[in-house]
């Protein structure tokens, strides 16, 4: 089934069926998002722990930081 097909198919659903399902969707994409950040942290816990990450709060420094990337 293509997407076309999916979508068609949705607009032939009832007023209570289309209602469930955009409750089913954004459910499932709270779902991904989280995942998506717990990634993201696991990932930068990951980069801290290998020390590929500084932390600072002199400006001076977070300057020099940026320019060499």
């Amino acid at each position: 089934m293509i997407f076309s097909d999916v979508v068609e198919t949705i607009k032939n659903l009832s007023f209570e069926e289309k209602q469930e399902l955009h409750i089913l969707l954004a459910q499932y994409i709270r779902e991904e998002r989280r995942n998506e950040i717990y990634q993201n942290y696991l990932d930068s816990k990951k980069e801290v722990e290998q020390g590929n990450i500084e932390f600072s709060s002199d400006l001076n420094r977070l300057k020099e930081i940026l320019e060499e990337e």
